[in-house]
């Protein structure tokens, strides 16, 4: 079954808590702290595989998950570090976030990765802590929590030459005729129910991949037919190979057009993209007369074939052949953002390491990503850890925020999971 977009979910893995230990050794007087730092959590990794084509297996495997790092050790014994995840995905395949639909990583090549959450880092021991002032720390740091994310993977075929026409325009029997392909052909419509690839070999040094998908109607750039479900294929195209039916099953050019307003409303630029007319099935009655009129309206260069007879098959897979040269690849993602230097503000850096946010009556938590994280690396098992917090606390002026915000004393402030009760 050929599956093009699923939604998995990626959990990292949490870095290893740093150890208080200190050195006990026969003839060693007071060996003094050797609490080891923790081990990197496991990283989750995507990695483009050749040898698959399709996302069908991760409609059983939904959620990946990374090992947490090792704790330190005494001895000054650092803790493992694990083992990152690898998942093998289709060459083709593109990541987003499923949150706010942010672009991650286009795997277009054999053997590209990507880290898609990245593993905590591990805390450190108190030995790190040892200074003149405080030989006996301790206190130690708890490894950072890993990431945790949900992400749309699609897969967009990387075809150089993409067929679209309605059903039933002879695009099949085309891909048949020029490639090794396969595919299903049938008079009647909707016969292609997913992308098929076929190598066009244009001379001995030279070939090109054409795919063939399913049959678009009126409508399929919202959602209609097959259409939503594989223009996204197109996009990866550099080639557009419009057929059109000459046999009189439809107008031509009413199919011309309904084709045309398809690519256009579906967006990235497909109705601009570089575009060959072919006038398929010419071995029907008619078929001459009907062209003439075609061509009346349509003010391109427009290229009769039939699969039938082969008539013109030849001069179409040279044009295609000689427009790729020229044509580069389109990226699928513009990023419009080509600053390479940030500016960090100190004022505003200080004001974003947390605000307040009053939950209700005589009780607020504080927000923030920085104090969130710097609160995960504290250990505040110990005596030494807890002040630590304090101190950190006073630093950044939580008080001040406090009553600002309307805190009287006795109110409860939430931490994650710690809990105070605040005193002017």
């Amino acid at each position: 079954m050929f599956i093009d977009r699923c939604i998995v979910e990626v959990r990292s893995g949490k870095g290893g808590d740093g150890a208080i230990t200190f050195l006990r050794e026969k003839f060693v007087a007071k060996g003094g702290p050797s609490g080891g730092n923790g081990g990197r959590g496991a990283s989750i990794i995507f990695r483009a595989n050749k040898s698959i084509n399709t996302l069908y297996n991760f409609r059983h495997s939904k959620t990946f998950v990374g090992p947490d790092g090792g704790k330190g050790q005494p001895k000054n014994m650092y803790g493992r570090g694990a083992e990152d995840v690898y998942v093998d995905v289709p060459v083709g395949t593109v990541i987003y976030e499923e949150k706010d639909h942010k672009f991650l990583a286009d795997l277009s090549h054999d053997k590209d990765e990507v880290v898609v959450a990245k593993g905590g880092r591990g805390g450190r021991g108190n030995a790190a802590f040892k200074s003149p002032q405080n030989r006996v720390p301790k206190i130690a740091e708890n490894g950072l929590p890993g990431e945790n994310k949900r992400l749309i993977l699609e897969l967009k075929l990387l075809a150089d030459v993409g067929l679209v026409g309605l059903p039933n325009a002879g695009k099949s029997t085309l891909l048949s005729v020029v490639s090794n392909a396969n595919p299903e052909i049938a008079d009647y419509p909707f016969t292609t129910l997913e992308p098929n690839l076929g190598v066009v070999k244009v001379n001995k040094y030279s070939s090109f991949i054409m795919a063939d998908l399913p049959g678009l109607i009126e409508g399929a750039s919202s959602g209609k037919g097959l259409g939503l479900s594989f223009l996204r294929h197109l996009e990866r195209c550099r080639l557009i190979v419009h057929v059109v039916a000459m046999d009189g099953s439809t107008d031509p050019l009413i199919s011309y057009r309904t084709i045309t307003n398809e690519l256009k409303q579906y967006g990235l630029g497909l109705d601009n993209r570089p575009t060959i007319i072919v006038a398929s099935k010419m071995d029907e009655d008619g078929s001459l007369d009907r062209l003439k009129e075609f061509k009346k309206h349509v003010r391109k260069p427009i290229f009769p074939i039939s699969s039938l007879t082969h008539d013109g098959v030849e001069k179409l897979i040279q044009k295609c052949s000689e427009m790729l040269e020229n044509i580069e690849p389109f990226p699928l993602v513009i990023n419009e953002d080509n600053t390479s230097t940030k500016i960090y503000d100190a004022y505003k850096e200080q004001n974003e390491i947390f605000h307040v946010v009053k939950i209700k009556d005589h009780e607020y938590r504080l927000a923030g990503e920085r104090i969130e994280r710097t609160y995960s690396l504290i250990n505040i098992s110990t005596d030494e850890g807890l002040m630590r917090l304090m101190t950190y606390l006073r630093k950044i002026d939580v008080e001040k925020a406090l009553k600002e915000a309307g805190a009287v004393d006795g109110d409860t402030v939430l931490l994650c999971d710690f809990e105070f009760e605040y005193f002017e």
